[in-house]
């Protein structure tokens, strides 16, 4: 893969990034306070909205093109937003959470969405509604116990209360829905808590261990046929698992990332690669099946940058101080034809 094409245009660094199910369009947040609307087709930017008054962290699409749910990022405001790009005018407030969002996964067949908060409470919202709309409070309690010099540590004890929209977690959360919206993931603490949409009120109905990695989670994710998952975390883990069984199937080992930075990691359309920044800036692609690291890519950055893979199509985008469109190098493509 190379660089087609980039937008060196933008004055701080890329916080979000977002393509479009059905359409060729891709939206971004940066640090410079804006929202960029692009058509990837055709290779332009379509339109530039600033947030100056709110901040602008994480976007994501709502199932119709010019439509996208962001979060606030001033420190005294942390209500999403619903925003109409075509006229920049806000259709809907969703206030709730008290710290910065960090997690925020729209359905991209239903009306709902979830958003994840250092303040420790994931919420589920119905994007036609202000109010969350389910409430639950989990508590992860540690006992420590001392007896005959050893040191007993119970991972973890659930006890699930419901209420209305939230759920309160240990540590920083990372959500999101599968593809179909028939499940929800909420990932904290070393461990993946796996809920159906239609029973929240049963609690997780299966909790998958990441076999003793600890560290705060940063991306959740499902692959498009919703067969597999990853997560990535603070400690530069990226984990592979089956979405059904909660098997972990692979481990991809990068730089550590710093406290204030994002680790992101992206399927292929069809699940067979995982392609991840890293903490040293750089970009590794990693064959899901095999296990084995299938190519990296050195970039100019100092931080890890945001990735995602576009819907049905061979490329990806990353983001840091620039947008970057990766390619298949037709040079060593045409070689490997011939060789074969």
């Amino acid at each position: 893969m190379e660089v087609g094409l980039a937008f060196r245009d933008y004055s701080g660094r890329i916080s979000s990034m977002d393509f479009h199910k059905a359409s060729s369009y891709l939206v971004t947040a940066s640090d410079d306070e804006s929202i960029r609307l692009y058509d990837v087709a055709n290779a332009t930017c379509l339109k530039t909205i600033n947030s100056k008054k709110y901040g602008v962290d994480l976007v994501s699409f709502t199932p119709h093109p010019t439509t996208v749910i962001y979060s606030s990022k001033n420190g005294w405001d942390e209500s999403l937003r619903l925003l109409s790009l075509n006229d920049n005018k806000y259709l809907r407030y969703f206030k709730g959470h008290h710290d910065r969002v960090v997690s925020l996964s729209l359905c991209s067949r239903r009306e709902c969405f979830i958003s994840a908060s250092l303040d420790r409470t994931v919420m589920l919202w119905d994007q036609r509604v202000e109010k969350c709309q389910v409430v639950i409070l989990l508590f992860w309690y540690i006992f420590l116990r001392k007896k005959f010099r050893i040191l007993l540590l119970l991972r973890y004890v659930t006890t699930i209360f419901l209420f209305q929209g939230l759920l309160h977690v240990q540590g920083r959360p990372a959500a999101a829905y599968d593809d179909q919206g028939l499940v929800f993931a909420i990932a904290f603490g070393g461990y993946i808590r796996m809920f159906d949409p239609r029973k929240y009120d049963k609690g997780p109905f299966d909790i998958f261990s990441v076999e003793g990695d600890f560290s705060d989670a940063n991306v959740v994710k499902f692959s498009n046929d919703g067969r597999l998952m990853l997560l990535t975390t603070t400690g530069g883990c990226i984990h592979v698992l089956d979405s059904f069984h909660g098997t972990l199937l692979s481990t991809f080992i990068v730089k550590p990332i710093s406290s204030n930075s994002t680790l992101e990691a992206s399927f292929s359309p069809d699940g067979v690669f995982a392609v991840s920044g890293s903490g040293d800036g750089s970009v590794h692609a990693w064959n899901v099946g095999s296990g084995k690291e299938v190519a990296s890519w050195m970039c100019n950055e100092k931080e890890p940058s945001l990735i995602k893979w576009a819907p049905g199509s061979l490329m990806f985008a990353t983001g840091s101080s620039e947008l970057s469109f990766w390619v298949p190098d037709l040079s060593k493509l045409g070689a490997y034809v011939g060789r074969k």
